[in-house]
């Protein structure tokens, strides 16, 4: 997540201006009128945003094309593309910061894009590189339902995070979304070996929890890794320290 959603407390001068500059912002959206006019006001920032939500989207279009064709030249875009969304989410920030044009639809922007690219994108990935068992899918959409309580904790309580003298956040409540590009890079490794679902398999196998094996009841071994980053992404407890 980028520097665009961090709030200042207690209240400065200097953030004082930028809440003014937010509400004047959001008054200028308010005051356009005319087709496209959200889009006429968008900032440069909100444009790279957005191409952070784009490489996310195609990331989900390219496992659906594998997953169509098993063509692995889809798998390896919707692997890589979740990275191009990092990177266009760490310029966001920079962007913004050096034009002064931080704003609230920047911080909305920001989390659906990341929600997308981080979220959504990566336990796709998953199912198509083999999880997918009933138990599987289950891990795998509680992970992207945690990664929305995570962006959304985030933004409601980010004020209360304790900040430096430039007003940065010193730490993350819990692991940040993009974190799970970490498990994507497995993923990615996994498939240059060849253990994927309709070649090798999937590392460690399954375990049947209950009934007959290859019923409802099994699960992947890895999907509790998947699970257990789920889980830290919305510890409270967890601090990682910004750097």
């Amino acid at each position: 997540m980028s520097q665009r959603k961090s709030a200042k407390s207690p209240p400065k001068e200097n953030d004082t201006v930028m809440e003014e500059s937010k509400i004047a912002a959001l008054q200028q959206y308010q005051d356009t009128e005319g087709h496209f006019s959200l889009v006429r006001n968008f900032r440069l920032a909100d444009l790279v945003t957005i191409m952070n939500g784009v490489c996310g989207s195609l990331s989900i279009f390219m496992s659906a094309k594998y997953l169509a064709t098993n063509d692995q030249d889809y798998l390896w875009f919707a692997l890589v593309l979740p990275f191009g969304g990092l990177m266009f989410d760490f310029m966001d920030g920079k962007i913004a910061r050096w034009r002064n044009e931080s704003s609230m639809l920047g911080q909305e922007l920001d989390s659906l894009a990341d929600l997308i690219s981080f979220g959504v994108a990566p336990s796709l990935l998953a199912f198509v590189v083999g999880l997918r068992t009933y138990l599987d899918t289950v891990v795998l959409t509680g992970s992207i339902c945690c990664g929305i309580a995570r962006l959304a904790r985030f933004n409601a309580t980010v004020a209360l995070v304790p900040k430096d003298g430039k007003g940065k956040a010193q730490y993350f409540e819990g692991l940040p979304i993009p974190s799970s590009l970490g498990l994507v890079s497995v993923l990615f490794y996994w498939t240059k070996m060849g253990w994927i679902e309709g070649q090798a398999g999937l590392p460690w196998g399954t375990v049947t929890l209950w009934g007959q094996p290859g019923g409802y009841g099994d699960l992947h071994l890895v999907s509790i890794a998947f699970g257990l980053w789920a889980a830290a992404m919305v510890s409270k407890t967890l601090r990682i320290p910004k750097f």
